[in-house]
């Protein structure tokens, strides 16, 4: 068997459970009645001295999770970099608890997370790792650099944030304000019947100025100057605006001249439900993530190649992992569909590491003022509250936690503005949330994952029903800027498909841990056999932070006969379906360990189960199963021939975020004939469109990959 691990020794094992007990499983114990409970943290920000400029920091950069990246600072109005000359492990530590990390783990040389852009604000950088920002720190001046971008620095932060953490945007807020930004403009509607609506599509175009809001003369107001204004406001294009509403309107700025008006087209494409030909995937929030085009009812990506603004504001508009369709784009910003610009039909010199992605305004519709986390440790956790309509008044309220789950919490965070779930949580009595919203005011929560909004999902509306009740025991969630991305090569499951008839003498691990069908409790031991369908998994981390298991290694199964821990005792379901969609035969895939495998050339491996090891899959690495490890099968001995389909899925209880779930399916189908089995058009769930995937749904002809029992 590939995967083993040393069982600890039984002084090991003592440690080990005494430093579980003592740090673990007393972590969140109650008090007890009478007891009073110690106040939250509240963090105090350290004094910046009065010679010290106020900086902003951000980590960025490719490949990375939300707590490493390229030192970025916003000085003096700009985005820069640092560069890595005399930088040091103080340095980090002062960078990584200036973005409220309690330290640094490391630094990195040499733009590992890519080169950054513009200035070169700092170089030569000394710090003591006592300094309360990167600008008390010792160095040649701001700007003052010999360094190029490929000498641009990056760190690794704790996972660990410091407690009461806030974030203070107030600089760049300030700076950005100056400039004309989304905010700084408004649609306001005219006819008392459209200032209810949400989102307003028509009326006078404003601006703020000075903090106060003042209309546009119309004077010299062309067609083309509405389209931008509805494309910042996430609307694909303008239609002509009726001046007559307006003619007994005058303006403060123009005396006798209209004020502008406009109507924005319709909603955005992200809102229509017809098969679009661009979509986006894997991104945190509505309107962004990674572009895919639709070719030949396959999707596929976009080369970043000559990939710009223009080309993006092409496929904003127009919206309403396989092959890279489209490369070095060129659009002129008036074409209807990305489809419809210039592009080079050959993919060579592009991988997936350079697809496109895009950051769409999509309409305000005022989704994130009827939810607020309350009580947690920084804004990015909390008990659940929603604002509710209750006899006749609105207040707010938990959500009953009652089958509250990771889909849940994903609609929540999204919501918000707030990026991926990373836990959903169905107690909360360790967040001191606001006791006047303790009372539970939404049950029956039950999301699909593509909600705008808690109150898109099924729930019990009026008639709640919550048995345990709120307060304590309420929904809540903690958020994440990135998450894992789970994909199985389909490829090589095809490839390596056959069929084993197996004495039954070999298999009583397998048995002991349910990876034969019921009817093998009937075999017979000395001389029954089982017919396995057996194939290699290949599960690739395509997302931006790594995939760990969601328990601690405190509460592993340790699985005696394989020799080995369960770090999630169902991390694949394995199912051979008649075409009615019915079940005839079914497998499940403990997790025997997650581990890197193989990694891309230029990522580290992370995680190896052997000796208790820490489990996971890092970014950019894959986990393989080979085809000849117990319980890698499915147990076909009771299957009658025909055709099927046979499909695997990944994380199937949702136990641990993803930014997608829709690529967790894998899809082939086969043909049995008795001896013989054919596996052809494998696929991941969401590469083909609607209407190829209804047909493969239907029987096609057979490809020759097909292999025998031996």
């Amino acid at each position: 068997m590939r995967r083993s691990q040393i069982f600890p020794s039984n002084h090991c094992l003592l440690l080990l459970l005494l430093a579980q007990l003592s740090c673990a499983q007393y972590e969140h114990w109650p008090y007890l009645p009478g007891y009073p409970e110690p106040a939250p943290q509240v963090f105090q920000p350290p004094q910046r001295a009065p010679n010290v400029p106020k900086i902003q920091l951000r980590l960025a950069g490719q490949k990375r999770k939300h707590n490493e990246g390229r030192v970025e600072v916003f000085y003096s109005g700009e985005w820069g970099t640092v560069c890595d000359d005399d930088f040091s492990i103080h340095a980090a530590h002062v960078a990584c608890r200036e973005l409220g990390y309690v330290e640094a783990v490391s630094w990195l040389p040499g733009s590992k997370y890519g080169k950054g852009e513009g200035k070169i604000w700092l170089d030569n950088v000394h710090c003591t790792g006592r300094e309360s920002s990167l600008a008390a720190c010792g160095s040649n001046g701001w700007g003052v650099s010999d360094c190029k971008h490929s000498e641009d620095v990056g760190v690794v932060c704790s996972e660990k944030r410091i407690p009461g953490f806030k974030f203070d945007n107030s600089l760049i807020n300030q700076i950005e304000n100056m400039n004309i930004q989304v905010e700084d403009i408004r649609i306001r509607a005219i006819l008392a019947t459209y200032r209810k609506r949400v989102p307003v599509t028509e009326g006078y175009v404003e601006v703020k100025d000075e903090g106060s809001w003042k209309q546009i003369c119309d004077k010299h107001w062309t067609m083309k100057n509405s389209r931008v204004v509805c494309g910042m406001f996430g609307f694909p294009s303008e239609r002509k605006y009726n001046a007559n509403l307006t003619s007994n309107i005058s303006s403060p700025l123009c005396s006798s001249i209209l004020p502008v008006g406009m109507e924005l087209d319709s909603f955005p494409s992200q809102f229509i439900t017809r098969q679009p030909l661009v979509r986006l995937k894997g991104g945190a929030n509505t309107g962004e993530g990674r572009v895919e085009v639709l070719k030949n009812g396959e999707w596929g990506t976009v080369c970043d190649d000559n990939w710009n603004l223009v080309s993006a504001s092409v496929v904003c508009r127009e919206l309403g992992m396989g092959p890279i369709h489209l490369n070095e784009i060129d659009c002129t910003g008036f074409e209807k569909s990305v489809t419809d610009c210039k592009f080079n039909t050959e993919s060579q010199g592009c991988n997936h590491e350079e697809d496109a992605a895009v950051r769409c305004n999509v309409p305000a519709m005022g989704f994130q003022n009827q939810l607020r986390l309350s009580g947690g440790r920084n804004p990015y956790e909390g008990r659940v509250e929603v604002l509710a309509e209750r006899n006749g008044t609105l207040r707010w309220g938990t959500v009953c936690s009652h089958n509250w789950g990771t889909v849940e919490a994903m609609v929540v965070c999204r919501q918000l503005g707030l990026g991926f779930a990373s836990h959903a949580f169905q107690e909360t009595w360790y967040w001191h949330g606001d006791v006047s919203a303790d009372d539970v005011v939404m049950s029956g929560v039950k999301c699909s994952g593509t909600e705008m909004s808690l109150s898109h999902c099924r729930h019990d509306g009026a008639h709640v029903s919550c048995p345990r009740g709120g307060g304590r025991f309420g929904a809540g969630v903690s958020c994440s800027e990135t998450a894992p991305d789970l994909v199985l090569n389909a490829e090589l499951v095809e490839q390596t498909a056959y069929l084993e008839d197996r004495p039954m003498f070999l298999l009583q691990c397998a048995l002991e841990e349910n990876c034969l069908a019921s009817s093998a409790h009937n075999t017979s031991l000395a001389s029954g056999y089982r017919r396995l369908l057996r194939f290699s998994s290949q599960i690739h981390n395509n997302g931006q932070s790594d995939f760990r298991p969601k328990n601690g290694r405190h509460a592993w199964v340790w699985h005696d006969c394989h020799r080995h821990y369960h770090s999630m005792e169902v991390f694949t379901h394995y199912d051979l379906l008649n075409l009615n969609g019915t079940k005839v035969a079914e497998g499940h895939k403990a997790s025997f360990c997650l581990e890197d495998t193989e990694c891309e050339a230029d990522v580290q491996k992370q995680y190896e189960c052997a000796n208790f090891g820490e489990q996971g899959i890092t970014v950019g690495c894959w986990d393989v199963y080979r085809h000849d490890i117990d319980c890698q099968w499915i147990d076909i001995t009771d299957v009658p021939p025909g055709d099927y389909l046979f499909q695997v899925v990944i994380n199937p209880n949702y136990e641990v975020a993803e930014s997608d779930y829709s690529n967790n399916v894998m899809k082939c189908r086969s043909r049995y004939d008795g001896q013989r089995i054919w596996m052809y058009n494998c696929h991941i769930g969401g590469s083909f469109s609607e209407e190829t995937e209804q047909k493969f749904d239907h029987f096609r002809g057979l490809t020759n990959n097909n292999v025998s029992a031996r």
